[in-house]
């Protein structure tokens, strides 16, 4: 994965959740926003029992030597109130933080601790009044050597600003909102926080995060780079090469959101304008997109793979009773023989629907009770092989009466079938 997939990434990170289809403000899910990575102020932290919180805490294993550097980056949104028309609403500026690349030894001795100061301030530009309040904070980090070459490094993000109280409205716009770490290991590679070697599994285990959740990112050859991510995700999230742009909401399906952008009144495309500077320049986005963009998110799979069918496994094989090979029968159907349903019990419209059919028998299965029912897959079914891996809605069950076999017509002076 090259950097430009990890910006991508981190960039989705930062704006999940920014603002929630039908994108107005108006909407009832986009009244409170800001609800991944928030670290509040210290006096509004403290008052709470849920989630809320003044810092978050990042641990991870890195594999490495003590000469070994670090690089280390703090990203996320300070939020802004805007004003015009009597219309009080919110944005986002992103701010973020680069510290020079740090020494490992140096954090064993003593963590590093870099002061954060983000100023206030307000300006007012085509009749909307932006104001910004003054946030004030601390970064942490620090290493632990477990045994040679083995590190735990710990990174924290506290939010310090002040704050007399009030409203949680007011408490956003002295917090820091999606934020997270990004961290890049010089000559060495970090560890699994989800699949850790057995060997590193106990130290994986005692790592404690609070907010956040370390996640590998970028070249899994290389394992050097670690995402403290607000949103617990799997190592080496990917943003589909088909999405066209932001829609702020990743657990979603881009064809939908934009289809449904595309259906809103005009009433409603006009309030999504007034909303917000992103929101009014997704919507020109998804206007502007060629049919083509809309083909591209439409049908594509990844991460499939065809299963050998012997490998399926049934709830059947777990019960007492035959199997497929002992509940044969002298004369009767067997598995890979083709048969012609002939359903008798007219349970459902599947008999009707069936009748006549050719069908494979995949196997044959004893119940409960005893009973033998043949399991078939029809053989002109388009989804035959989900039926082999015993799916249902492509996999049927029928007795022995219910079936005849079935062979191509014998050449003249062939002998006929015989009923089983």
């Amino acid at each position: 994965m090259s950097s430009d997939a990890v910006e991508k990434i981190t960039r989705a990170v930062l704006y999940e959740g920014y603002l929630l289809y039908p994108y107005r403000q108006s909407a009832l899910k986009n009244q409170q926003r800001w609800n991944f990575g928030v670290l509040y102020p210290p006096s509004w932290a403290a008052n709470q029992t849920g989630s809320d919180r003044s810092y978050f805490q990042m641990e991870c294993i890195a594999l490495c030597r003590p000469e070994a550097r670090i690089d280390i980056s703090l990203r996320f949104l300070q939020i802004v109130s805007e004003h015009a028309g009597g219309r009080d609403s919110e944005s986002a500026v992103e701010q973020n933080v680069h510290l020079e690349p740090l020494l490992i030894d140096a954090l064993i001795t003593a963590p590093h601790i870099e002061r954060l100061r983000f100023p206030g301030g307000e300006d007012v530009e085509a009749g909307v009044r932006r104001s910004r309040f003054p946030l004030e904070g601390e970064l942490h980090i620090g290493a632990v050597e477990l045994r040679p070459n083995v590190f735990r490094l710990t990174a924290r993000v506290i939010n310090q600003t002040f704050w007399a109280g009030g409203r949680r409205t007011d408490a956003l716009l002295r917090s820091l909102a999606s934020a997270h770490l990004i961290l890049r290991l010089q000559d060495g590679s970090f560890v699994s926080q989800v699949e850790p070697p057995a060997g590193l599994a106990e130290e994986v285990a005692a790592c404690r995060n609070a907010g956040v959740w370390p996640v590998l990112v970028g070249n899994p050859d290389l394992r050097d780079t670690m995402l403290g991510s607000p949103i617990i995700l799997y190592d080496y999230p990917q943003v589909a090469p088909e999405s066209k742009g932001d829609l702020f909401d990743s657990t979603e399906i881009d064809e939908i959101l934009t289809l449904r952008v595309l259906t809103l009144s005009d009433a409603e495309k006009e309030e999504l304008r007034r909303s917000d500077e992103r929101a009014c320049r997704l919507l020109e986005r998804l206007e502007t997109s060629p049919p083509e963009h809309l083909l591209e998110l439409h049908g594509t799979l990844r991460g499939m793979r065809q299963s050998a069918a012997e490998t399926a496994w049934s709830a059947w094989d777990t019960l007492p009773g035959a199997t497929s090979d002992t509940a044969a029968v002298p004369g009767a159907p067997k598995p890979g023989d083709r048969v012609r349903l002939r359903p008798q019990k007219r349970a459902d419209i599947f008999d009707t629907f069936l009748d006549g059919k050719i069908a494979v028998v995949e196997a044959v299965e004893q119940d409960m009770e005893g009973n033998l029912h043949l399991a078939v897959v029809l053989e002109d079914d388009p989804g035959r092989d989900l039926g082999e891996l015993r799916q249902a809605g492509h996999r049927f069950f029928f007795s022995r009466e219910e079936v005849e076999p079935f062979t191509p017509a014998p050449p003249e002076g062939g002998e006929p079938w015989r009923p089983f």
